[in-house]
């Protein structure tokens, strides 16, 4: 969360609120919805680590509200983060280490646990099938999000056979 607000604030500055709504416009429905208290927890912590700065604005008929700056440190932050390459393949994945250890001491039959993993990556290609019916076309960037997502687990659909073939 910390460096998409940085991004955010890179733009222009901005109060919680409008954050939340910039991340939902920009990345629709295929990006789940952000908890406003997350955000407000993140912007507190950028501003104790001196990464934004937050101005108290006055509103007549309501409580004021703080615009959050960011800060030239902030940008640092953000330009650091927009250099680096995001994480990479998994290697501790934690259903590889479950197919491993699980038969080891005897709690779960391999077969069985990589038939409820298929079962289970299935069910969320399902679920986004229906997502990418009910997006608009014109949404490109939740139909790229989306599109992303089930060729991972595609290809985790592939590893899992994989695993079937040479652990069985």
């Amino acid at each position: 969360m910390r460096p998409f607000l940085l991004a955010l604030l890179a733009k222009e500055p901005a109060h919680g609120y409008e954050l939340k709504q910039a991340l939902e416009q920009i990345f629709g429905s295929a990006y789940p919805s952000p908890n406003i208290g997350q955000i407000y927890v993140t912007l507190g912590r950028l501003e104790k680590d001196g990464l934004v700065r937050a101005v108290d604005v006055e509103q007549s008929n309501r409580p004021n509200k703080k615009v959050y700056y960011l800060t030239a440190a902030g940008r640092d932050a953000l330009d650091a983060w927009a250099e680096e390459p995001a994480e990479g393949p998994r290697v501790r994945d934690e259903f590889f280490m479950k197919l491993v250890l699980a038969p080891m001491t005897g709690i779960a039959d391999r077969m069985t646990l990589i038939n409820r993993q298929r079962r289970h990556y299935i069910a969320l290609m399902r679920d986004l099938n229906e997502l990418s019916e009910r997006t608009d076309p014109a949404d490109r960037v939740a139909l790229l999000l989306i599109e992303g997502a089930m060729l991972h687990l595609q290809a985790d659909l592939d590893w899992l056979d994989r695993c079937q073939e040479d652990l069985s």
